[in-house]
């Protein structure tokens, strides 16, 4: 089964950046070109949401409320994806996840999580 491993949470204070890394050792190059990558993040009590997710061509998609603040982005030789996060708010506050979603969208592949924390 792949693992993803999602690194680079932390603590920020509002207006910071951090950037997220998602690897993905396990799957093989050949698979992990097909698939389609994705940040999602949940808050403590709250669903799990979607927060930008980019194919395996590098068409990206951004949720209404980080748009204009986060980059994702993917290198399919090195099967690293990256979440750079700028303007961070409070509200950004969660625990993000990458995942790695099949083509036709009935399974994903997730990681254990990165704790981020906008805060003063």
């Amino acid at each position: 089964q792949v693992q993803l491993v999602e690194s680079g949470g932390g603590l920020v204070q509002p207006g910071g950046s951090l950037r997220l890394t998602c690897t993905a050792p396990r799957m093989i190059f050949s698979v992990f070109t097909g698939y389609v990558m994705a940040w999602y993040r949940q808050a403590p009590g709250k669903e799990r949401l979607l927060v930008a997710d980019i194919t395996a061509g590098g068409t990206a998609n951004y949720a209404d409320s980080v748009k204009g603040r986060f980059t994702i982005s993917r290198n399919n030789s090195n099967k690293k994806t990256w979440l750079q996060m700028n303007s961070l708010k409070p509200e950004d506050t969660a625990v993000y996840y990458c995942a790695a979603v099949r083509p036709n969208g009935d399974f994903a592949h997730w990681g254990q999580g990165t704790q981020v924390t906008v805060s003063s």
